[in-house]
């Protein structure tokens, strides 16, 4: 039933609104459907950024994708945590669960969904920023592809989502907006540094294409 939902809501509803009501330009994705597993890699600067992610997915795989969400913002309550859960398809994670149970840290769960066959959508910089300003990305992602250097990522660039819903705004505003999806890259390195550089690499290169060829 969730997997009706997801399709229903992403890529019917929310994928028309955000074409016709706010300008999102978005890529094909069927490319997604070559691989079983794989990790969403963007920039963040908006909460319409999982969304648009979410909208971008063919609908036959969006229930196998799932968008990690930080469990102290998007799982306050128990209700919360389960409309999360079930509307966005949320991995919601403890960012303090490592100094508790190991076993429970960020890394070890998503490690444990991609080798459960479920993909990931990561934002490598860990919080909304300013629009069009990448910033530092977080060792996380790094220390993920480093243990399953095997599993393919795919650099997003996201653009215009700051400015029409700006972090600590409520209001939308339409404006011209894409969604730019690289193609499936693997890690060349194990060293968690190395893969960061290649991953923020990627997705500023992708960016600077798109904004070329506009």
């Amino acid at each position: 039933m969730q997997r009706i939902v997801l399709q229903f809501i992403y890529s019917f509803f929310l994928k028309w609104t955000l074409k016709l009501f706010i300008g999102v330009k978005f890529d094909n994705t069927d490319f997604l459907k070559e691989e079983n597993a794989f990790i969403i890699l963007a920039n963040h600067n908006s909460h319409l950024d999982t969304i648009t992610l979410l909208a971008s997915l063919p609908p036959s795989i969006i229930h196998k994708v799932k968008p990690v969400a930080a469990g102290d913002y998007f799982g306050k309550t128990k209700l919360l945590a389960l409309l999360s859960s079930y509307f966005i398809n949320a991995l919601l994670i403890d960012r303090k669960a490592e100094k508790k149970d190991p076993t429970q840290s960020p890394i070890s769960k998503m490690i444990k969904e991609i080798d459960n066959g479920n993909s990931l959508i990561l934002f490598p910089e860990g919080t909304r920023g300013e629009p069009e300003v990448m910033k530092p990305l977080k060792r996380g992602i790094g220390l993920v592809l480093a243990k399953r250097n095997h599993i393919p990522y795919i650099p997003v660039y996201l653009s215009g989502m700051g400015k029409t819903l700006p972090k600590g705004e409520k209001i939308i505003v339409p404006f011209n907006s894409y969604v730019k999806f690289g193609k499936f890259q693997r890690v060349k390195s194990e060293d968690s540094k190395k893969i960061i550089s290649q991953i923020e690499h990627d997705i500023v290169e992708l960016g600077m294409t798109r904004k070329n060829s506009a």
